[in-house]
């Protein structure tokens, strides 16, 4: 059968734009297409897809900046709740003359967006698959920007708490459709540092609200937390304009049977001179050929080989809230509790972020050189060393090094986390799926996050606040324990991903290869099953 006549039937209402990207005559040339284009993208040095791809690592970085507003918003009320006007404004008397903001509310504000998100990342899969990445991020950002006036003008916590709600809904988008587009958009060599953007893009977020609130915490008047919350308009609407002006990912257009609009896209993605569109959309039809063309249902995801899968960006998502990473969220209002004064906890958070965003771009060529499987495994164990150490340092008696030792080690967990097994997620999430089910299995992951964190914030809010447990550094025999727990998992089950089309991707996981044997299979580049 002809290539002409498959993809007449595949994909009928594009018959011409396929005859048009090339002219493939054979069922052998478009294979022979397909496999020229994957053993390009295998022979690339780092380098080289950078300089074949400019665009790409453009267009995933604005995509990846959309995070920013997420952790904007994260640390901003992580930041308020221990913000003297705030506490003044919407807290109660702590005993000792000062206030704070009651755990519940503590924990109520912290969720809200995490539940909005939730919502938002049910919604982001079966939107994505139905209008694009690109729209569907638009659609995001003009809700956001709506949302900010609730927070604006909020004058009680439970204002304030609806405002995030609605704000997460956003968040939500955001992170499920991000990984999805940025993972696609690029090179094999590319894809774990296009992903791992996300994180750093997580860590400016926390640097720019740090060095805000660092800034307006001295006030007591509302601007102290009235500016901080203004300033999230900054973002929404240039980065709606550049999405607007940016590529559909091709992979989402072959899909959708878009050839002539795909092969387009290749070439607005990358160096003319350097790209073969022609190729590249070939490669991408053989993947997509091998999957059902039915419309993706999420009971697909529970299915088949795609349950597995489903399951390891569900449990990397999860494992996020489990080793130590909720110390970074709440970082300022942990070093209050460990002894440091107002300013000086302000200055170690904002310290902290900075660290978080040098270690993220340090973790690109760390991942891209010793993979997936290997740097987390590592990442995650150094980490459990660290939180434990962190228990038995606020477990020696109060003086001032114990405080010291105590944000010491805090600082490290919360650092070594964006080093190692944090952006090692983004790629692991962006490359496990299925190229069908991707914008439902990112959504349903992040869901699994949500799921995890919101329990966990509580938890965490009730082991720091001196109105709850009152374990402060403690805390680490916690996080430690937990931290455990995701290692061993991940030693069973999380594969190596290094160098692997999503051609052998797709086969490995039918194959149903045990993780540990991911890096070792050999996958020639003949094979389709």
């Amino acid at each position: 059968m002809s290539s002409e006549i498959q993809a007449a039937n595949t994909y009928p209402h594009e018959k011409n734009d396929v005859q048009h990207v090339g002219d493939v005559k054979t069922e052998a040339n478009f294979r022979q297409d397909a496999m020229e284009a994957e053993s390009a993208e295998f022979n690339m040095t780092v380098m080289e897809a950078v300089k074949a791809y400019p665009m790409a690592c453009f267009w995933s970085f604005i995509m990846s900046s959309t995070i920013i507003m997420e952790a904007y918003c994260v640390f901003l009320m992580g930041s308020f709740v221990a913000l003297p006007k705030f506490r003044l404004d919407y807290g109660i008397p702590d005993g000792s003359g000062g206030f704070v903001i009651e755990t519940s509310w503590q924990s109520a504000l912290q969720c809200g967006g995490p539940v909005g998100a939730l919502i938002g990342v049910f919604i982001a899969g079966p939107i994505a698959a139905a209008i694009g990445y690109r729209w569907a991020c638009i659609g995001g950002l003009m809700f956001l920007n709506a949302t900010i006036f609730i927070m604006f003008f909020a004058n009680s916590l439970g204002v304030f708490f609806a405002s995030q709600l609605l704000e997460g809904i956003s968040w939500g988008i955001f992170i499920a459709i991000s990984p999805a587009y940025c993972s696609e958009i690029v090179p094999m060599r590319l894809r774990a540092p296009a992903t791992q953007v996300l994180q750093l893009f997580w860590a400016l977020g926390a640097i720019i609200v740090g060095g805000v609130c660092y800034a307006y915490q001295p006030l007591l008047t509302t601007a102290a937390y009235r500016i901080p919350t203004a300033l999230q308009w900054m973002f929404p609407t240039p980065l709606a304009v550049l999405m607007f002006l940016a590529p559909e990912s091709p992979w989402w257009l072959v899909r959708k049977g878009r050839m002539e609009q795909a092969a387009r896209s290749v070439v607005r993605l990358g160096r003319k001179s350097l790209v073969q569109p022609q190729e590249a959309v070939a490669m991408m039809r053989r993947v997509i050929d091998q999957e059902s063309h039915e419309n993706p249902s999420l009971l697909e995801l529970f299915k088949g080989t795609d349950l597995r899968r489903t399951l390891i960006v569900c449990g990397i998502y999860a494992a996020q809230n489990l080793a130590g990473n909720l110390i970074a969220n709440q970082a300022v209002f942990f070093f209050e509790q460990a002894g440091m004064d107002t300013n000086t906890a302000f200055a170690l958070g904002l310290i902290t972020s900075a660290l978080q965003a040098v270690f993220v771009m340090g973790s690109w060529g760390l991942t891209t050189y010793f993979g997936r499987r290997t740097i987390y495994l590592w990442g995650t164990g150094f980490n459990v060393v660290m939180l434990f150490a962190l228990g038995i340092a606020a477990s020696v008696g109060q003086s001032t090094a114990a405080s010291n030792a105590q944000a010491a080690f805090g600082l490290i967990v919360s650092v070594w986390f964006t080093f190692t097994a944090a952006p090692v997620s983004w790629a692991v999430i962006g490359e496990t799926s299925s190229i069908r089910l991707r914008p439902l299995t990112t959504g349903v992951g992040r869901a699994s996050y949500y799921i995890i964190n919101i329990p966990c914030i509580f938890l965490s809010s009730w082991m720091l606040n001196p109105t709850g447990a009152a374990l402060f550094g403690k805390c680490g025999y916690v996080w430690g324990g937990t931290a455990l727990f995701t290692l061993v998992v991940a030693y069973f089950c999380l594969p190596e991903y290094k160098g692997r089309s999503y051609r052998e991707l797709d086969i490995l996981f039918r194959r149903k290869v045990a993780a540990r044997k991911f890096s070792k299979t050999q996958i020639n580049l003949e094979e389709d099953e």
